[in-house]
């Protein structure tokens, strides 16, 4: 293989999953200015997130770059926060992972990114003793959702996530 291709191969490798940390917070916000400006949150918020529950916060990278971001908590099934508040502490009585939002770029987009998020939470939900994951799919990402094995629930539940919002979750895999 030529140094070109293998540069072409590299690039169409969805981008690796980590744990985030608090000097990713400055990346994370701008990734979310850029992906989400009609669903806007204050960088204080994602930091709550991180402070609360680490495990679930990822980021996704492109050499050094943060090309993408999962903030997500343990939160009952059937309930969504709301945008842009903060949860105080997270809720003992917790059924599911709340994937509270994923933002890729542009260009980390349709490489399987999705697929290895899920993968790599898993884990996480089962080590806190959570059956499910639940998410508010918007900007008409249901089909992807959907084809990653969410199920869409009642209207009603994503209020203030905009028109296109839907609830959607997913039960986790029974362990092998």
């Amino acid at each position: 293989m030529t140094g070109q291709e293998e540069d072409r191969q590299a690039q169409a490798e969805a981008p690796p999953w980590r744990e985030a940390v608090p000097f990713d917070l400055r990346a994370i916000d701008l990734v979310a200015r850029a992906v989400h400006p009609l669903l806007p949150e204050r960088p204080e918020v994602f930091a709550e997130k991180l402070r609360l529950f680490p495990s679930g916060c990822l980021v996704a990278e492109r050499g050094e770059e943060v090309v993408g971001y999962a903030l997500s908590h343990p939160w009952p099934c059937g309930a969504v926060p709301p945008l842009d508040h903060f949860l105080g502490a997270l809720p003992q009585q917790a059924a599911c992972l709340f994937i509270h939002d994923v933002a890729l770029m542009p260009g980390a987009r349709g490489l399987g990114a999705g697929r290895s998020l899920l993968a790599r939470l898993d884990p996480v939900a089962r080590r806190h003793g959570l059956g499910a994951m639940a998410l508010v799919s918007v900007y008409g990402t249901e089909p992807f959702w959907q084809g990653l094995g969410f199920t869409t629930e009642p209207d009603g539940l994503a209020e203030g996530y905009g028109p296109s919002a839907r609830y959607m979750t997913r039960p986790l895999p029974l362990a092998a």
